[in-house]
């Protein structure tokens, strides 16, 4: 099991490295250029945060833990925000990679951002921000992990969404 962990993350390394294509769908949020040079800048994003002491736990969804150092990890549904898919909250130095989902998310343009307590969790709530896409995600590697998981209805509307997208 531990093989597969590492495989796993080694993929993920590999999608992060390598150019990825960006979305071409007109649904979700409104984007316009950014000030990141090649970025893509989404406006009035909604932000929640989670941590590890809830059900998800320390684990994103390859099974590494979850990150809180230079890029942080995040949780979104993966057929609007790819695996992988980088990003920075405008006018901070918070940068993100998305690394995680969860059944809350699925369906919505919303973005879990991971934070180390539940009192720092407490203190983000809910919020409407902007954020500078500095690197899309893949489709394909999101397909590839989710593929083995489909017996779950809302993996099953995730995979229906990236499939569209394909």
């Amino acid at each position: 099991m531990k093989t597969l962990h590492k495989v796993i993350a080694l993929g993920v390394l590999a999608c992060a490295a390598a150019s990825c294509e960006s979305p071409t769908s007109t649904q979700g949020p409104q984007m316009r250029p950014a000030t990141i040079t090649g970025a893509r800048r989404i406006a009035n994003v909604r932000t929640t945060a989670y941590t590890h002491t809830e059900r998800g736990g320390r684990h994103n969804a390859m099974g590494v833990r979850l990150s809180s150092s230079n890029v942080m990890s995040a949780a979104a549904d993966w057929s609007r925000y790819p695996l992988g898919t980088r990003f920075q909250i405008v006018g901070t130095p918070d940068r993100y990679v998305i690394d995680d989902y969860g059944g809350a998310l699925i369906g919505t343009n919303t973005i879990d951002l991971y934070k180390t307590s539940r009192a720092s969790m407490r203190q983000w709530g809910v919020r409407h921000v902007d954020i500078d896409i500095i690197e899309w995600g893949s489709k394909e590697h999101s397909l590839k992990v989710l593929n083995p998981r489909r017996k779950n209805r809302l993996i099953r509307r995730m995979i229906a969404g990236l499939e569209q997208k394909a």
